[in-house]
C-alpha cells in the first residue's frame, strides 16, 4: 500500500512539476508580448506625433494604422484573458482533485487503522 502511496505522489509531483514548467512557459510568452505590445504602443505613439506634422491624407492614413494597432491589441488582450480564464479554472480543478486525493488518503489511514484494530480485537478473542 505504501508502494502505491509513493507512485501516487510521484504522479502529482509529475503532474505539479509540468504546470510549473507550463506556468513558467507562459510566463515567457505573455513577457515577450507585453514587450511587443509596449513597442506597439510606442509605435502608435510615434504615429500620432508625425500626424501632427503631416497633412490631411497622412493624418487620415495614420489614424488608419491606430486603429488596426488599437484592434490588434484588443484582440491580443482578449486572447490573454481567455487564456487566463483556462488556466485559472484548470488551476482550480488540479486543486479540487488534489483536495480529493488528500480526503481519500486520510480515508484510507481510518480503514486501515480500523482493520488493525478488528483484527487485534479478533486475535484477542481467539487467544482468550
Amino acid at each position: 500500500m505504501e508502494a502505491a502511496g509513493g507512485q501516487l505522489e510521484a504522479a502529482l509531483l509529475l503532474i505539479m512539476q509540468r504546470h510549473h514548467h507550463h506556468s513558467l512557459h507562459q510566463r515567457k510568452i505573455t513577457d515577450r508580448e507585453k514587450i511587443d505590445a509596449v513597442r506597439s504602443a510606442a509605435r502608435v505613439a510615434d504615429l500620432l506625433v508625425a500626424t501632427v506634422d503631416g497633412g490631411a491624407q497622412e493624418l487620415y492614413i495614420n489614424e488608419r494604422r491606430i486603429e488596426i494597432e488599437a484592434r490588434a491589441l484588443l484582440a491580443t488582450i482578449a486572447r490573454y484573458k481567455k487564456q487566463t480564464d483556462q488556466w485559472l479554472a484548470a488551476t482550480n480543478a488540479i486543486n479540487s482533485v488534489l483536495k480529493e486525493i488528500g480526503d481519500y488518503e486520510n480515508w484510507m489511514k481510518i480503514m486501515d487503522f480500523d482493520c488493525k484494530s478488528i483484527n487485534a480485537a479478533i486475535r484477542n478473542i481467539h487467544h482468550s
